[in-house]
């Protein structure tokens, strides 16, 4: 069944009323309250990924660490969003940890997602030992991105498709591990999820609690399952990675339609954030084209907003 963006955080919202109420009725603890406006709506910002080859763990000339990251995307990128992949953070020490999370504040940036893109692990393994030992690290990722006061963290999905069974039970318990910690589990589509333009959907509503949807606007094997992925994901989700290949000097944009892919989203009612994930070799090149894709799209919200 087929839900709205609304119904999707309307019954999430119901959900946890409910638990922590448990004696109070849902009719009087879904009575409705003023409406908030969501911080990261029309937010812009990137995947520390789109830096790969420009980041080292240290000072090194011609490199950018994590640490001067925030001050350059928000001085010479205007931009604010900074989604962390596990590869770009030289520690996992909280005094390291303390030093990223003063570096946003300090350049006005927010970081809100943690890729936790770990290789060799296997959380859908029909073997205790090798599941465990991925959910152990995926929990101490998770402990990571609650220090650092993230809202959201993803496990990476694998290439081969799961024993679903047991794919959702490991999910599930780094969604109860997760939300002991404030931190919400996301589903995103790749690997084995890139043919089926409901396998988010689908899995997000089996696990069932603490989890939402972040769609990669690349990851889909064709267009036509690409355009009705995301139409059918934008509406349970609560950040994008907004990937784009090889830029023409306006834009261009040949192996699939950017524009498109916003125009769905924000007809499913998603406002942010959006954070470009988009790579070049050439580090001036890189600012240029991620300045150009920041441009477009805040011209498409403009518009939009216009229209709405």
């Amino acid at each position: 069944m087929k839900i709205s963006r609304r119904e999707f955080f309307n019954s999430s919202s119901r959900a946890l009323i409910v638990s922590c109420l448990g004696t109070v009725s849902l009719k009087a603890a879904s009575k409705p309250k003023p409406q908030t406006v969501n911080p990261l709506d029309k937010a812009l910002g990137i995947t520390t990924s789109s830096f790969s080859g420009h980041m080292a763990a240290q000072a090194l000339k011609g490199k950018i660490t994590l640490l001067e990251l925030p001050r350059i995307l928000r001085n010479e990128l205007g931009m604010k969003v900074i989604d962390l992949n596990t590869s770009t953070l030289a520690a996992t020490d909280k005094k390291y940890l303390d030093q990223v999370r003063a570096a946003a504040d300090k350049a006005g940036c927010v970081l809100t997602n943690l890729k936790m893109n770990q290789r060799n692990l296997d959380m859908n393994s029909p073997d205790e030992a090798t599941r465990t030992k991925a959910l152990t690290t995926y929990k101490k990722s998770i402990d990571v991105a609650s220090h650092l006061g993230l809202k959201w963290a993803r496990p990476l999905p694998l290439v081969k498709r799961p024993d679903m069974k047991i794919h959702i039970a490991s999910y599930r318990e780094l969604c109860d591990y997760g939300a002991e910690r404030n931190v919400q589990l996301l589903v995103e589509n790749y690997g084995w999820m890139q043919d089926d333009p409901a396998s988010v959907v689908k899995l997000v509503e089996a696990i069932g609690h603490n989890v939402a949807a972040c769609p990669d606007t690349g990851n889909w094997d064709s267009d036509s399952i690409r355009y009705a992925g995301l139409e059918q994901t934008f509406p349970i989700s609560v950040t994008c990675d907004f990937k784009a290949r090889n830029l023409g000097p306006q834009g261009e944009h040949p192996l699939y339609d950017l524009k498109r892919c916003f125009e769905i989203g924000w007809n499913a009612g998603f406002r942010g954030p959006w954070c470009f994930e988009h790579a070049n070799k050439d580090r001036k090149a890189l600012f240029r084209e991620l300045t150009l894709l920041r441009e477009m799209l805040e011209g498409w919200m403009k518009d939009a907003a216009k229209d709405s």
